[in-house]
């Protein structure tokens, strides 16, 4: 594995990321990573600095086809590494071009996603039909909340979040709520004593409509215009636009 090298390519906003490119058994792959540095508190099914707390920075890597080792943890944490990262910070994983990830805002909340939905279906199957899957074809997602939120209203907004992707996937025209390897990481502000901790983000609350409507966007642009592509023989999009 070579070191990870960052060209000089940073969005904006509040969840600024940087591509990062790598050769792993002489294949190009790709990683974003977001440098958050202090004051931000994190909830996240990642493998990697997965749990909650606080939290610097999120590495999305992208993996090849057919991943098999048994340790991502410790491949995300070498590749953190060489990235210049140190401290707690989360790492995920996907098959999926990152290259290829698509954004969206709704009153300062950002959601970054990346989709590889090649191995999707339902959450719920008859024990007989659950598999392992062969791949990391996952859906990553990735939100930052510039206002403080409880430790409820943190496993609140990963509920919302949820939510707004399976309603992104079949308004896109997918048949699945997802795939097996999906994980999700929301950022939200450490609190301060000047500062109102909000206690809800449910999908009716100030930050979690905000929420939802960043991440049903970002969705479905990157299964629609991303590399996941469009399902064929499918009716047309319907619901929020």
């Amino acid at each position: 594995m070579s070191a990870v090298v960052p060209p000089p390519r940073t969005a904006g906003g509040l969840l600024p990321t940087r591509t990062l490119t790598r050769v792993e058994d002489g294949e190009q792959l790709h990683a974003l990573l977001w440098r958050a540095g202090a004051g931000w508190r994190m909830i996240s099914s990642a493998v990697l600095g997965g749990g909650l707390g606080e939290r610097a920075w999120v590495l999305n890597a992208q993996v090849a086809h057919g991943y098999r080792r048994t340790d991502p943890h410790r491949h995300l944490a070498d590749l953190a590494r060489a990235a210049g990262m140190s401290g707690p910070g989360v790492g995920v994983m996907t098959a999926a071009d990152v290259r290829a990830h698509r954004r969206a805002h709704d009153g300062g909340v950002e959601a970054v996603v990346t989709a590889g939905i090649a191995v999707r279906g339902w959450a719920a199957v008859p024990a007989e039909a659950v598999t392992t899957p062969d791949r990391p074809g996952t859906i990553n997602i990735i939100l930052a909340v510039p206002a403080p939120l409880t430790d409820a209203a943190l496993v609140n907004a990963v509920a919302t979040a949820t939510e707004a992707k399976v309603q992104a996937l079949l308004s896109a025209g997918y048949d699945c709520s997802g795939t097996p390897t999906d994980a999700v990481c929301v950022a939200a502000r450490t609190p301060d004593a000047a500062e109102d901790v909000q206690a809800f983000a449910g999908p009716r609350s100030l930050w979690g409509a905000r929420l939802a409507r960043a991440v049903h966007a970002a969705v479905r642009a990157a299964v629609v215009d991303g590399t996941a592509g469009r399902p064929r023989g499918l009716g047309s999009p319907s619901g929020l636009r």
